[in-house]
């Protein structure tokens, strides 16, 4: 079986779970949700600079068990992200080369603007201008890599219909659909 891995990416508070969840439930697909928070509340905290490259080796290893069960998976962040906050938080770049070389391994990538309201959760929220300054480094990070992405923006309902309309052209057959006989 082929399998089909479309990463939702974002700073956080972009919509990525929410999204994450309406395209698996609307493609019946597979989704794997995002391992550091599950993490975060399980400890209480955000993660130290040693227990980051578990939180990304988690992630993947949770992507490719789900890509084993189902054609299409669609994966609430890739271990790019935390590959990207070990850069933010702690100045550290080991897990960078990994993280790209997985994140070219996903069939679609799915930016989510930092344009929603900011809604604080009480562990992993840093505010409005850190989600900025991380969605840059994310959108550079990718640009650098040449990693592409389509962007996922605006209210709920124009989000769900660009990512599922993105969704929908990599997964149509690649060939041209057949005229009619009577053409």
């Amino acid at each position: 079986m082929t399998t089909r891995l479309i990463a939702l990416l974002g700073a956080e508070c972009t919509g990525k779970s929410t999204l994450a969840e309406a395209l698996a439930a609307h493609f019946g697909a597979g989704l794997v949700t995002e391992y550091l928070r599950e993490w975060c509340v399980a400890h209480g905290r955000t993660p130290e600079r040693h227990e980051q490259s578990h939180i990304a080796a988690e992630q993947a290893a949770r992507i490719a068990a789900a890509a084993r069960r189902h054609a299409l998976v669609f994966c609430d962040t890739t271990p790019l992200i935390t590959a990207l906050c070990s850069q933010h938080y702690f100045d550290d770049d080991s897990l960078l080369a990994g993280a790209v070389a997985f994140q070219r391994r996903c069939d679609l990538t799915l930016l989510c603007a930092p344009d929603l309201p900011w809604e604080p959760d009480g562990i992993q929220r840093d505010g409005p201008a850190v989600r900025a300054r991380f969605d840059a480094r994310l959108r550079a990070a990718l640009g650098a890599h040449a990693l592409p992405w389509t962007d996922i923006g605006g209210d709920a309902g124009e989000r769900l219909r660009t990512a599922r309309e993105a969704v929908e052209r990599l997964i149509a057959p690649a060939t041209a659909t057949a005229r009619p006989l009577n053409d």
